[in-house]
């Protein structure tokens, strides 16, 4: 049967993964942000790069995207996951103390920097409805450059990077407001405030307030359904349906999908499957936001740079500085220091990715000229390529992590408030262990890949999440690099075996108590670098000869320490160099322990 599918259909994929496969690890390589390999590789391989040399060269046409357009609807998927990440690292606890900061600093950001454009616009000859367009659309930063920036440089939890999301998410708030608004401002016939108004916002306050409730009411249930199948397809499926189908009823009741899919996130936040969750969306989000940079690189329109440089460049200067000052004035006022201020201004400055999206649509309802869109976009685009440089500029100002001690309490807890054990198992062994580091008010939380114990756990009130943690990321997520423990309590061998060693791997310092279940596995365990295996059988031998000492009359102090005396040669006898061979010495702690 002959084939009806063109090799030629497949090649804006294959450049795709070529740039994320070849140019980005290059730019990892040369210690430069993987975005502006995206977006360098966007502005050579789009329609105003080597597309305007193949109608002479010919076989440049190889190299370049033909279905820009098509590119920019994927692109957008690249936000809603990043949108939903980062509702899934929050919770409502967290978003309600960071409150201030949202609706505080991020609603005067808007306004101020929107009417301040506006203004300027206004003062350039522009109409009133074309200012509020031009100042609505160059007033939000862009998230999806400004998050990962902030993860690559591990500033995301300074008291810069919480002040600065807190003011993009406002912006993502803000968004379906300005599209509602730029849209009654189309309606030359009726005026701007009136009964219509209210109306137009209705469907997106009823669609957000279903959402909320929908998610309540069938999250949970059906991720714990499908965790029971125990299939990870299936759970891959289910992860995409909720961000997937979060942003489409977001987007059919007029708000942006990226809004949906964080509300989805933050309901998840809350719940034991957090963690596998991040685990299995990241790679999407990954290559999704490539998708997204890419798509801004091929948006540059390069030939409209040349004919008019300094009017494009000067806006875009002008917009930065703009912005990037009303923020430092901003953060001040909100008792940021001045370094916090200074980095949170220069991350802010630029313009970000719904400039397209607001400027697109005042263009189509004519309340702003194609050529004045145009320019104002190209314009855009070179501050949100400036992004990368102005965040390390800004990483550099910012200067040292913030201490949680130093952190006010409007934002959320630091990592003081984190657990000191991550317990691996759930069942009836890591059960004592949770309850035993309870009763002397250590915190822990644990992990388990049984939807059912996870479920009972998290009846009785304890922080149990599920998910598989033989992968690193998920126990990153666990929080093992800040763990002073680490306990693994799996009846599986091989399970607690590869644990053991990867987490051995992860952090040489980190103390690793694992369950074994003999004196032959004991041993594996501390070859693979376990700090101490309790063997199962040796446990319960010495229990048994506890109680019948104590029952034939032998004094309780005397049976103790006994018994402990016992337990130490037994330990010593299985961690014997001899018994281990040289791979124990290879694992040895830098501290000797």
């Amino acid at each position: 049967m002959e084939g009806h599918t063109s090799p030629g259909d497949y090649k804006d994929v294959v450049l795709f993964l070529a740039t994320a496969g070849v140019v980005v690890p290059l730019f990892r390589r040369w210690r430069i942000s993987p975005i502006l390999g995206f977006l360098a590789a966007g502005v050579a391989l789009g329609p105003f790069g080597l597309g305007r040399l193949a109608a002479d060269v010919p076989w440049l046409g190889a190299f370049t995207i033909d279905n820009p357009v098509e590119v920019a609807q994927l692109a957008e998927f690249g936000v809603v996951f990043l949108l939903f990440m980062i509702g899934l690292e929050l919770s409502w606890d967290r978003l309600r103390r960071m409150r201030r900061y949202v609706f505080g600093m991020g609603a005067l950001q808007v306004a101020l920097c929107g009417g301040l454009i506006a203004w300027a616009a206004l003062m350039l000859g522009q109409p009133p409805g074309a200012a509020f367009a031009i100042g609505s659309a160059l007033a939000l930063s862009s998230t999806a450059i400004i998050m990962p920036l902030l993860a690559e440089r591990k500033r995301q939890h300074s008291l810069a990077g919480r002040a600065t999301f807190s003011v993009l998410l406002f912006q993502d708030l803000a968004v379906a407001p300005i599209l509602i608004t730029l849209t009654l401002l189309g309606r030359r016939e009726a005026p701007v405030f009136s009964a219509d108004l209210l109306l137009a916002f209705a469907p997106a306050v009823l669609g957000l307030a279903g959402l909320f409730a929908v998610g309540r009411l069938l999250l949970r249930p059906m991720l714990r359904s499908v965790a029971k199948a125990k299939s990870e397809e299936l759970f891959v499926a289910a992860c995409l349906l909720v961000v997937i189908g979060a942003g489409l009823i977001s987007a059919l009741t007029g708000l942006s999908m990226a809004l949906g899919a964080f509300v989805a996130g933050l309901l998840l936040a809350e719940t034991e499957f957090r963690h596998e969750v991040e685990v299995t969306i990241e790679p999407f989000k990954g290559l999704l936001l490539g998708v997204f940079f890419l798509s801004v690189g091929i948006g540059l329109n390069v030939p409209l740079l040349l004919e008019r440089p300094l009017a494009i460049l000067g806006v875009a200067l002008g917009l930065t500085l703009l912005n990037g000052v009303a923020v430092l004035l901003l953060g001040r006022l909100f008792g940021l220091s001045l370094r916090a201020a200074a980095e949170s201004a220069l991350l802010l400055a630029g313009a970000g990715e719904f400039a397209f999206v607001i400027l697109g649509q005042a263009a189509g309802q004519q309340l702003v000229s194609r050529t004045v869109a145009d320019a104002l976009l190209v314009a855009a685009t070179l501050c949100m390529m400036c992004s990368p440089l102005l965040a390390a500029i800004g990483a550099r100002v910012g200067g040292r992590k913030i201490a949680p001690s130093e952190l006010p309490a409007d934002p959320e807890g630091g990592a003081g408030d984190g657990p000191r054990v991550l317990v691996v198992g759930y069942g009836r062994v890591g059960k004592l262990v949770g309850d035993m580091l309870k009763r002397h008010e250590i915190r822990w939380v644990a992990a388990e890949q049984d939807a059912r114990l996870v479920e009972a756990g998290r009846r009785a009130g304890e922080a149990v999440f599920f998910g598989d943690a033989s992968r690193p990321e998920f126990l990153a997520r666990c929080g093992l690099s800040d763990v002073a423990a680490l306990v693994v309590t799996m009846d599986s061998p091989e399970g607690a075996e590869a644990i053991v060693a990867l987490a051995r791997e992860l952090r040489p310092d980190l103390t690793i108590v694992a369950r074994a279940r003999d004196a032959r596995h004991a041993k594996r365990l501390y070859e693979l670098g376990a700090t101490d295996a309790v063997p199962e059988t040796v446990e319960a031998s010495l229990q048994l000869s506890e109680a019948v000492l104590v029952d034939v009359g032998v004094p309780m102090g005397l049976v103790i320490a006994s018994i402990h005396e016992r337990r130490d040669e037994f330990r010593k006898d299985l961690n014997r160099p001899e018994a281990l061979g040289g791979r124990r010495k290879r694992l040895r702690r830098p501290d000797g322990g």
